[in-house]
């Protein structure tokens, strides 16, 4: 009887605990406040598992083309040892579809390991980095570089320049199927995949260290006005840039050589000599004097240096110094493959662009409509070379869908000006003069005008991106007298389409005082950064 009173009392006073402690628990604790706590607790928690992977997430976010397997790792040391290496060290390009590498796979055990192995590599160097500060200052400010993370920002600035390319060709070798680009007018490319891909990865990676060496006038002097004047609005915009731009040669991918062959041809060329020997010697001793105050280009010797020359005699200029004429990335309107100067898949062909107001660089643009086009070809300027002698024999007079002139005459300037006889005709004649470029095809572009190109040897401009076809019209120089049989097959829908094409095409030879994405500064540049990523030997960085 005892204890079955004891039992219950137990039992009471259990009851009596628990409904304190419910009570308690119901109406003193903050349930508000234990739930905020506990959702931070799980969010660092999680944080410090991300922080902990062996690579960052955004990485596998950013490039979905690439497929990460554990047999793929974003290690970049172990990536540099899978690029792929062609024979000729440049990109295939389609015009339908990108390339696409395979990688040889291993067995599970190998993949298991080498896992592993990433992993802590990895890990290591995160540890190590001591210049992530230093990068997060960079990034903070801002950039012109969209939608990348700055966790990928920190990444590719954590590799050395030759990695960096290595990575880049990488990527561009593996860019993902585009179709639908904004900004881009996918029919103007021959591939604009791969030129999508390469140009983000350009704004990504690029800098670009200008040699302070050189006194005025032949140096750090833009001359903006006049045929020649590409040369200097590219050194003017070249060194004004931040984004490119570096400071420390030790992180530049390229080195630019700043000087304009225009004012050289100026300050150095007596006049009626007919000799360009103290031109080239004064730039052999130029680049002579680099290389013993550098160790840049003898590291390389000048393969990743470059210069721009617009000027007739830019190549000529160059023969004193071998290494310069036959290493460096020439940027030349004068890009003759017949000389043995200018090496297609090299060199890049500039653009040769006739600036009259440097201060309203795309003054005049624009033209008329397809039905306000009655001339079928226009040409008018000096009888330079052997070409336009030709045109002017075969032409003049003979047709009046066809105007051939020589300098335009006063008589015919009064009533039409030459402005308005390119706004007003179907196809511009642009051929050759002393030298195979013309001004004339940017001109045509500018006034919306379907280019005839009469120049057998011409490298066009930014020819390993943009498809000349389909805005243009080349005509080999043996068949000027069949000129007007060629433009008047051309049916009238496909004109209607390359003239249209024209106008899409504008955007990509304009000079802006401010550069924008995609413009005659971007371009070339992006054929330059190109051109290095081409000659690039991935088997001697490793």
């Amino acid at each position: 009887m005892c204890k079955s009173i004891s039992v219950f009392s137990n039992r009471m006073k259990m009851r009596k605990s628990l409904r304190k402690i419910i009570v308690f628990l119901l109406f003193r604790i903050d349930w508000k406040k234990m739930f905020f706590v506990g959702a931070i607790l799980t969010v660092f928690r999680v944080m410090f598992q991300i922080s902990s992977l062996p690579y960052p997430l955004t990485e596998w976010i950013l490039f979905p083309s690439s497929e990460i397997s554990s047999s793929q790792s974003l290690n970049h040391e172990k990536n540099l040892r899978e690029l792929p290496v062609s024979r000729d060290y440049r990109f295939s390009i389609s015009q339908h579809a990108p390339v696409v590498v395979s990688l040889n796979s291993t067995d599970g055990l190998s993949q298991r390991l080498q896992v592993l192995e990433r992993r802590e590599q990895v890990s290591t160097q995160q540890k190590h980095r001591k210049h992530v500060n230093a990068v997060d200052k960079v990034i903070s400010a801002s950039s012109p570089v969209r939608n990348v993370s700055n966790h990928m920002l920190r990444y590719i600035a954590s590799l050395t320049p030759d990695e960096a390319l290595a990575y880049a060709k990488r990527e561009i070798e593996n860019a993902p199927l585009v179709t639908d680009v904004q900004d881009l007018y996918t029919p103007l490319f021959r591939n604009v995949s791969i030129f999508k891909r390469s140009y983000e990865l350009m704004e990504l990676i690029l800098k670009v260290y200008i040699y302070k060496e050189g006194k005025r006038p032949i140096f750090h002097q833009p001359y903006l006005r006049g045929i020649y004047s590409s040369e200097g609005w590219f050194m003017k915009l070249m060194e004004d840039s931040h984004q490119f731009v570096t400071r420390d040669p030790q992180k530049a991918h390229l080195f630019y050589l700043p000087y304009s062959a225009r004012q050289l041809q100026r300050a150095r060329y007596v006049p009626n000599s007919h000799n360009l020997k103290p031109l080239s010697v004064f730039l052999r001793n130029y680049v002579n004097m680099l290389a013993a105050k550098y160790s840049f280009w003898n590291r390389t010797r000048g393969s990743d240096h470059f210069l721009v020359a617009c000027h007739d005699w830019g190549p000529y200029t160059l023969k004193d110094h071998e290494e310069l004429s036959r290493n460096t990335i020439k940027a030349l309107c004068n890009a003759d493959i017949s000389e043995g100067i200018f090496v297609s898949g090299k060199d890049v062909s500039l653009p040769e662009t006739t600036i009259s107001n440097p201060r309203r660089p795309l003054r005049n643009l624009g033209g008329k409509r397809v039905s306000q086009r009655p001339i079928l070809a226009f040409f008018a300027g000096n009888m330079h070379g052997p070409v336009r002698p030709k045109l002017l024999k075969h032409w003049r007079n003979k047709d009046e869908s066809i105007r051939i002139y020589g300098p335009l005459p006063h008589r015919v300037s009064k009533v039409m000006s030459y402005s308005e006889h390119m706004k007003s005709s179907k196809y511009c004649l642009c051929p050759m003069g002393y030298e195979v470029n013309s001004p004339r095809i940017v001109e045509a572009i500018y006034y919306e005008c379907v280019p005839v190109i009469i120049a057998d040897n011409f490298a066009l401009p930014f020819s390993e991106v943009l498809n000349w076809t389909a805005f243009s019209v080349v005509v080999s120089e043996k068949d000027i007298p069949r000129l007007k049989d060629i433009l008047s097959s051309i049916p009238l829908r496909h004109y209607q389409a390359m003239q249209n094409n024209v106008k899409m095409v504008q955007k990509h030879f304009l000079w802006n005082s401010t550069p924008t994405r995609f413009d005659l500064f971007h371009m070339i540049l992006h054929s330059i950064w190109f051109s290095r990523l081409n000659q690039l030997q991935v088997s001697q960085i490793l």
